[in-house]
């Protein structure tokens, strides 16, 4: 595999968004070790599940749309990438991103 596909992802400014997006990949069954590992290498990409027919779950974030975006293309255009499909995205600002979540449970 030539280089590896690169985005680099920062945290921004409190008053900037953060984006998560989920995206369905497809890839050759034959190639999806390849696949795989190229995905690991991506800064914000996340495999959350895969089967042996070449479908994967993939989570990416990213500072803005156009990041998620630039994520997606990358995805497309990986070797062995049969599609790539974005099911799901949404966005937040930044700040929250740090915000610590109560635990519901312990509420009184």
């Amino acid at each position: 595999m030539p280089g590896r596909p690169s985005i680099l992802i920062h945290p921004v400014a409190s008053d900037d968004e953060w984006h998560i997006a989920g995206i369905m990949v497809f890839a050759h069954p034959a190639s999806l070790e390849r696949v795989r590992h190229a995905i690991g290498a991506m800064t914000g990409a996340e495999i959350h599940a895969a089967s042996d027919t070449g479908k994967l779950v993939v989570t990416v974030e990213a500072p803005t749309s156009q990041a998620i975006v630039a994520q997606l293309t990358c995805l497309h255009q990986l070797e062995g990438v049969i599609s790539a499909t974005l099911v799901y995205q949404h966005n937040e600002d930044a700040a929250a991103m740090y915000e610590e979540l109560s635990d519901a449970s312990h509420a009184s």
